[in-house]
C-alpha cells in the first residue's frame, strides 16, 4: 500500500487514505481487482448481446445527476442513455449552472445532492473535485473524466479488446502520445488484467510518476510488463493494439502550438503502422484532432476500432451502474 502523500492528487486516489470503498464509487480502477474488472466487462458484454435480463431494472425510479465542467458528446449521451435504459432519469448540470467551488462549495453540492438523487456522475478538470464529491456524499460517484483518470473509457477499451483479441493470452498495448488521463487509465487497466503496456511519448510528457509506480507494483502480481519508450518505431514492434489521444486536452489550449511541434514525431500514421505487426489494431478515445495525433487513413481504416470503443462506453457504463446498485 502506498503511504499517504502530501500531493493532493495522489492522496485522493486511495480509499484507505480517505475512508472510501470502491463498492460505492468509480473514481479510478486502481481499487478494483482483476476479477471485478472482468466481471464489469462480462456484464457489459452480456448487456450488449442481450444475454442479460434486467428485471427488475437496477436503476428503476432512480435519478442520476451529471455534473459536467467540460463539454462532451460521447460521455453525456452514453450516460444519459444508460440511466434511461436502466429505468432511471438523468439530470444534466453544466458548469455554468452549478459553479462548484465558486457559487457553492463542493461539499455543500454533494450534501444537497445526496438528499435528492441516487447517483452523481462528474466530469471535472481536477480529480480532487470528483474525490471531494465522493468524500462528502453518501451516494455513489462515478468519475466521468478528471485530469488524472478516465476509468469508463478504460473499461470500454477493455470490452473492445476482449471482443477483438479474446483468443490472445498476452496482449501488448502501446499508447502513443501524451501521458494523460486516458493513458493513465489504460495503463491501470493493463496492469490489472496482466496485459503488457508501453507508454511512448516525448520526455516531460510521460504518465504521472506516482501512478506509473503503482502500476508497476500491480504488474508484479499480474505478470504484466509496464514500460516507458521514447521511440515510437521501436515501441510498436510487437504491438497488438496502438492507442492514441489528442496532444492538447481541454484546458491546455495555450500550449497547442508548442505541443504540436513536440509531438509531431508521435503521430499514428500508415508509416508507423508499417513498423507494427500486420494484425495490429488501432484505437482512440475521441474526439480526434485529425491530421495531428492520428491521420484520416488510419482512423478510418479497417484496423481502427475507435467507433466500436465509443459504442462500448454505453455498455460498460450500464455495467458499472449495475455493479454499484446490485
Amino acid at each position: 500500500m502506498v503511504k499517504k502523500d502530501s500531493n493532493i492528487n495522489l492522496y485522493f486516489l486511495y480509499r484507505d487514505n480517505i475512508g472510501l470503498t470502491h463498492k460505492k464509487n468509480v473514481l479510478s480502477l486502481i481499487d478494483y481487482s482483476k476479477d471485478e474488472i472482468n466481471q464489469i466487462i462480462l456484464t457489459a458484454s452480456n448487456i450488449k448481446n442481450n444475454k442479460l435480463k434486467l428485471s427488475p431494472m437496477p436503476f428503476e425510479k432512480k435519478t442520476g445527476v451529471l455534473i459536467f465542467e467540460k463539454p462532451s458528446l460521447r460521455t453525456r449521451i452514453t450516460f444519459e442513455t444508460a440511466i434511461y435504459e436502466l429505468g432511471g432519469f438523468p439530470i444534466y448540470l453544466s458548469s455554468e449552472q452549478i459553479q462548484m467551488g465558486k457559487r457553492e462549495s463542493i461539499k455543500d453540492v454533494a450534501k444537497n445532492l445526496e438528499r435528492w438523487v441516487h447517483l452523481i456522475i462528474a466530469r471535472t478538470f481536477l480529480h480532487k473535485t470528483v474525490a471531494m464529491l465522493a468524500i462528502n456524499s453518501s451516494i455513489p460517484v462515478i468519475n466521468a473524466l478528471s485530469d488524472k483518470f478516465h476509468p469508463c473509457q478504460a473499461l470500454a477499451f477493455g470490452l473492445t479488446i476482449r471482443e477483438k483479441l479474446n483468443d490472445k493470452k498476452k496482449i501488448n498495448v502501446v499508447f502513443i502520445g501524451d501521458g494523460n488521463n486516458v493513458c493513465n487509465s489504460i495503463m491501470v487497466l493493463s496492469a490489472k488484467l496482466g496485459w503488457n503496456f508501453i507508454a511512448c511519448g516525448p520526455k516531460g510528457y510521460q504518465p504521472d510518476s506516482k501512478i506509473l509506480y503503482i502500476c508497476k507494483e500491480i504488474s508484479k502480481l499480474t505478470g504484466s510488463k509496464i514500460e516507458i519508450f521514447n521511440n515510437p518505431q521501436k515501441a510498436v514492434q510487437n504491438a497488438d493494439v496502438i492507442y492514441t489521444d489528442v496532444w492538447t486536452s481541454m484546458g491546455q489550449e495555450k500550449e497547442r502550438a508548442l505541443r504540436r511541434k513536440i509531438f509531431a514525431p508521435y503521430q499514428v500514421n500508415s508509416k508507423l503502422l508499417l513498423k507494427a505487426p500486420k494484425e495490429v489494431i488501432v484505437s482512440h478515445c475521441l474526439p480526434a484532432h485529425r491530421g495531428e495525433e492520428i491521420t484520416d487513413d488510419v482512423l478510418d481504416s479497417s484496423k481502427s476500432v475507435a467507433l466500436d470503443e465509443a459504442e462500448n462506453r454505453l455498455h460498460v457504463q450500464k455495467a458499472a451502474i449495475i455493479n454499484l446498485f446490485s
